[in-house]
């Protein structure tokens, strides 16, 4: 009998210690406290500065931290740059042309290796820059990043397509991607929420306006008065060169006009229609409109996106430079 409670006693500590070592590493609060006790502050401060001539800031950081979740996760692929031959990176693919304030990343990188060398990752440095420059306007958090990311070695432009979620998409579609990447239904429609700031080509919705149906009808779910507006600053064919306001009531406003604007059926893209083409979806978009409730559950859903698939541990990398691998 006690040989047998000995061989079970083993069985389960092995068990323990299996599942313990195959356990990954979480990220954290304050990763840093130890090793860079000032990075955050100096990321916080460098954004700040860079947003308070730049009130777009906001909307540049957070698509590009965005666009690095959803394709292999968030790991600072979107930020290196294609070398030589090698095949196009990420930066490359037709939906990430549009992006910028990739300097204001390699500006922090360069102060932070000058006091902390290959300490801090850019996964890292994106995640906190692009909650510091939503917030600036706030002068507060406007909500927790949790840190210990580390840099892939891979960015591939073939890879974009299909990861990202398009400004065509309808509700299936896009639940069905953020599944994907174990985002659910909630984070679909907070994170939706982000189009409250910035502006979009007019590329991006155009066959709305002008060819819906390909029988060059406008969709019959927008708001007339808001279709003739968007006609009148975007000609038939798109110019690449012009943009409108995403939320056109407050495109430099961090809140809620978002989810006001799509129940008048004013939102831009399709994608942000398809919000109220599902019941469930409707009454997160309803449950939104308070900015309390908005502002607690984007930093719920943007706790999920960046915690999508993160290198930690051992594993990736700590760039010197935020554009390439390390030598």
């Amino acid at each position: 009998m006690k040989l047998h409670r000995v061989i079970l006693l083993v069985f389960v500590l092995g068990v323990l210690m299996a599942s313990c070592a195959a356990k990954p590493d979480k990220l954290s609060k304050n990763f840093y406290k130890k090793s860079c006790p000032q990075a955050e502050t100096l990321v916080r401060d460098i954004t700040w500065g860079r947003a308070q001539s730049d009130s777009k800031l906001g909307a540049k950081l957070l698509r590009v931290h965005y666009h690095d979740c959803f394709v292999r996760g968030c790991d600072a692929s979107i930020l290196l740059d294609t070398v030589g031959t090698n095949a196009a990176a990420e930066k490359a693919a037709r939906p990430n042309l549009s992006l910028l304030g990739f300097e204001v990343i390699d500006d922090i990188k360069s102060q932070i290796e000058q006091v902390c060398p290959e300490v801090v990752s850019c996964s890292d440095i994106l995640a906190l820059a692009a909650r510091d420059a939503v917030s600036f306007p706030f002068k507060r958090d406007m909500w927790n990043v949790l840190t210990g990311r580390r840099d892939g070695f891979t960015s591939l432009s073939s890879e974009v397509n299909g990861n990202i979620p398009g400004p065509f998409s309808n509700f299936t579609a896009l639940k069905d991607l953020f599944a994907k990447k174990n985002l659910n239904v909630n984070d679909l429609v907070v994170l939706s929420g982000a189009h409250t700031i910035g502006v979009a080509h007019c590329g991006a919705f155009s066959r709305r306006l002008y060819n819906f149906t390909g029988k060059g009808d406008t969709d019959p779910s927008l708001d007339e008065a808001y279709a003739a507006s968007l006609k009148s600053q975007c000609p038939n064919p798109a110019s690449p060169a012009i943009t409108v306001e995403m939320d056109p009531e407050s495109s430099e406003s961090f809140d809620t006009q978002y989810f006001t604007t799509v129940k008048q059926n004013k939102g831009l893209f399709q994608s942000d229609a398809a919000l109220i083409t599902d019941r469930a979806a409707a009454k997160i978009v309803d449950s939104l409109l308070k900015p309390k409730s908005f502002f607690s559950e984007f930093g719920k859903s943007m706790k999920n996106m960046g915690e999508i698939e993160v290198l930690t541990g051992s594993a990736g990398e700590i760039r010197k430079n935020c554009r390439i691998v390390n030598a």
